[in-house]
């Protein structure tokens, strides 16, 4: 027994054990082995899909609205460049890799791409030798309806613009000059408005840059074709759109300060307040001439005076006196005041000599004076309001019983009465103007409200978060699928089957003998009556003994010894 023990030690020899992956691969059937291969081919194509996404560049406009023939150029030089492009809006719009989009453009400027854009005054360097003056003035023209152009799409709301401008050829031989005119039309974006002072800057802009043309010559309008500029052949009594927007601002005016009186003592909900302005906006001018009396203590200016004297001469007495040149002297002239009193027909002041006793001499005396007048002219102011009406609505007071429940009533009436009080001098009621105002309490009506605010599955910043995310998370989708559904049910079939506990097999694949041991030293417990009570060793104790001693010592000998019972070999063969 012991040869034989020595020689099963001596033929035993390690055995090289397969590749667990190979074994596996080999034990599937060729439906899961499709499977397998399959599923490992869509994971490659969905990694290389996400790998490919993720290092695609952002596409942002190069150029938009462009025409066919500027498209087709900008494209044959974008082939040229060797920069990758798009279309977008079915043709509309350009697009290239967002990091190239200012270097793109600044090379197709230089080359003078897009040729469609707006030209300024550096058409004036591409002047010709043998350019007459009509095309001197034209290309002028043209250059300056250009940088028009560009300045007035430099504004926010315009998206385009186009300006025409009728410059008329000055001559001097005529008297009364042609003055320049323009036109102005802009194509705003959506949802966009120019207000009245914009236009306003627009006109001036234009009126600006053109010697000797009239703001009022300048006509701007929309996409839509109508007018933004105010005409300058306008009634000077219509109604403008400047009348009804300072109507509308005096309204919310007054309006504003019947709320800021009100809401603070009734809430912000229990008040309702309309006003309407009745405004004039005739224009009145009045010229009034008053003469005022100068019968009065006051000096009177004199405006004129005439002074007539006639007489024939006869009687006269001659001069008394030696005859000579000095006894023939004329008489001096008269020398009486202006504003004095008037010297009594017939006598001269001074001139007492010969001839003041002469009664044919004649004299008439007439004095004008300046009349007091004052003229005055007076121009009523435009937008005087003429009357006021106020509308002021109050909702009902809520209130609380001694139970706990909650009522809604009326304002107790001294209360009304202070409110009639605060409007009134909120608007500066006047009753010789004829304003009125009408204070009422009433149980407000609750519309009914959708309760919650828009669900966050429809709003617009969900929309755009779901399509960014999309992409990476369909494909993470796709390749959990196909891991679950194709590689998950081979991998766990590729696992080699757990070998049984039963038969000597389980012995010989022991091969520290661990497994032997357990068996051995496993004592089985089955079903009977309890043993009696031995105190006596016994010789098959021995034996037992000696049998699990050389197990544990030579686990292989005994494996072959049950091996060849097993078979059927007796121990005389072995």
């Amino acid at each position: 027994m012991n040869t034989a023990v020595a020689e099963i030690d001596a033929t035993t020899l390690p055995e090289k054990r397969p590749n667990p992956l190979m074994a596996g691969f080999a034990r599937l059937d060729n439906t899961r082995k499709g499977m397998l291969g399959l599923g490992a081919l869509a994971l490659v194509g969905v990694l290389a899909a996400a790998f490919y996404m993720a290092n695609q560049p952002d596409y942002k406009v190069l150029y938009a609205n462009l025409s066919d023939k500027d498209g087709g150029a900008v494209l044959a030089q974008l082939s040229q460049m060797n920069v990758p492009y798009k279309h977008a809006d079915g043709g509309g719009a350009i697009l290239v890799p967002a990091d190239k989009v200012h270097d793109t453009r600044l090379k197709l400027a230089s080359q003078g791409l897009p040729k469609g854009a707006i030209g300024g005054f550096e058409m004036m360097d591409a002047n010709r030798l043998g350019m007459t003056q009509f095309q001197e003035r034209l290309t002028f023209q043209r250059g300056l309806e250009g940088e028009l152009t560009r300045s007035i799409t430099a504004l926010s709301s315009v998206a385009e613009a186009r300006v025409h401008l009728a410059l008329p050829n000055q001559n001097g031989f005529f008297r009364e000059q042609q003055k320049p005119s323009a036109s102005v039309l802009l194509t705003l974006y959506p949802g966009r408005t120019l207000d009245r002072t914009q236009v306003a800057g627009i006109v001036h802009l234009v009126a600006s840059s053109v010697p000797e043309m009239n703001p009022k010559a300048v006509s701007v309008v929309d996409q839509n074709g109508a007018l933004l500029s105010q005409s300058g052949d306008a009634q000077a009594g219509s109604v403008d759109s400047q009348q009804l927007d300072y109507v509308r601002t005096l309204e919310q005016m007054y309006t504003q300060r019947i709320l800021d009186l009100l809401e603070p003592v009734l809430g912000r909900d229990n008040v309702r307040a309309q006003v309407t302005a009745d405004v004039d906006f005739s224009q009145t001018e009045q010229t009034s001439e008053q003469h005022r009396p100068n019968q009065g203590t006051e000096p009177a200016a004199v405006r004129s005076q005439q002074l007539v004297e006639s007489g024939n001469g006869a009687g006269q007495a001659a001069t008394p006196g030696v005859p000579g040149a000095v006894s023939n002297t004329p008489p001096t002239p008269t020398q009486a005041p202006v504003n004095g009193a008037a010297a009594p027909v017939g006598v001269v002041p001074g001139n007492q000599g010969a001839g003041a006793n002469d009664p044919n001499r004649r004299r008439e005396q007439v004095i004008n004076y300046e009349v007091d007048k004052t003229v005055s002219v007076t121009r009523n102011a435009t937008g005087v309001v003429r009357r006021l009406s106020a509308a002021v609505v109050l909702n009902h007071v809520a209130s609380t019983d001694k139970k706990g429940q909650a009522s809604t009533g009326p304002l107790p009436a001294a209360q009304m009465e202070q409110i009639n009080a605060l409007v009134r001098e909120a608007i500066g009621f006047s009753g010789d103007r004829g304003d009125s105002v009408n204070v009422m309490n009433a149980a407000f009506t609750k519309a009914a409200t959708d309760g919650a605010d828009i669900a966050w599955w429809k709003q617009a910043d969900t929309f755009d978060l779901a399509r960014s995310l999309a992409w990476p998370v369909g494909m993470l989708v796709l390749g959990l699928i196909l891991f679950l559904g194709l590689v998950r049910p081979a991998l766990k079939m590729m696992k080699p089957p757990a070998p049984t506990a039963t038969g000597p097999e389980a012995l010989l694949g022991a091969s520290s003998g661990g497994q032997l041991d357990a068996v051995v030293d496993n004592e089985t417990h089955r079903p009977g009556l309890p043993s009696p009570v031995q105190n006596e060793v016994t010789v098959e104790m021995l034996r037992l003994e000696d049998a699990k001693r050389l197990a544990r010592e030579n686990p292989v000998a005994v494996a072959n010894i049950v091996k060849g019972w097993v078979n059927g070999e007796s121990a005389a063969a072995a």
